[in-house]
């Protein structure tokens, strides 16, 4: 370990070999990283946080404080961190409440630009791109490979689809579906993510399906459990029609048109 003798390192913190806290950084008593993360100077890690291995923690973030939340009364709520994230400069990711399962959750391979903000009770998948200043309310979760742009803002309970792109300086009030992209302040949806699948690997014939089920739902006027079921009729069945349909179960906030 490489620990700066202005940090401020808990004897009870768990720390892996290779670790490397910078000046100025406190590490609070219930904090266990994984070996090879490197945290910046004046970063904060704090509360029941987990943090895996190989990740970049930047200057000034502030990672596993307490969910801004009235009703939290200080309980022993976590937050776990998976491997190879980037967390940039001022960052602040949030414990959870008790309202859930009491744990914030960020996966693998995050990149998470400068003054992002995850409230509590998040769920964030693997690969996901949130740009500077992009802010999730509590309790959202938030699919593989999303990309958000900067200042988007996130109401509390909605979910996003693996895949989508938001587009900057959008407000999103309801479920963004996968593999969907949206514009404008209130945003709407804007058809498929075809460059971003295009990029990532997917197969036009997976793409066309996609534009097809986008066609049949959102503009063919229908309601939405009939314009599901004409999408089982009229496409041919693949794994990405079915992660779009079966999204629209269980919405909590409704689904963005």
């Amino acid at each position: 370990m490489d620990i700066h003798p202005l940090a401020v390192v808990s004897p009870k913190a768990q720390l892996g070999s290779g670790v490397k806290v910078g000046p100025y950084s406190t590490v609070g008593d219930h904090v266990s990283i994984g070996r090879d993360t490197v945290i910046g100077a004046h970063a904060v890690i704090d509360g029941h946080t987990r943090i895996g291995e190989r990740n970049k923690i930047y200057p000034f973030s502030t990672i596993g404080t307490p969910p801004q939340d009235i009703a939290y009364r200080g309980e022993d709520t976590r937050l776990r961190m998976g491997d190879d994230n980037v967390i940039r400069e001022y960052v602040t990711i949030n414990r959870a409440t008790t309202k859930e399962n009491w744990e914030t959750v960020l996966g693998n391979g995050n990149y998470i630009m400068a003054y992002a903000h995850i409230a509590h009770d998040c769920v964030i998948g693997d690969r996901v791109i949130m740009s500077n200043v992009a802010t999730l309310g509590g309790h959202i979760r938030v699919g593989d490979r999303a990309i958000l742009g900067a200042m988007v803002a996130v109401h509390q309970f909605v979910r996003i689809g693996a895949y989508a792109f938001l587009g900057a300086k959008s407000g999103i009030d309801r479920d963004v579906p996968p593999f969907m992209m949206t514009a404008g302040p209130r945003a709407r949806l804007y058809g498929v993510n075809r460059k971003g699948l295009a990029r990532m690997g997917f197969e036009q014939t997976t793409i066309d399906a996609l534009k097809l089920a986008y066609r049949i739902i959102w503009r063919e006027e229908k309601k939405f459990k009939v314009a599901l079921e004409e999408v089982r009729r009229r496409v041919a069945p693949c794994p990405e029609i079915e992660m779009l349909l079966q999204f629209f179960e269980g919405s909590r906030r409704g689904i963005l048109r």
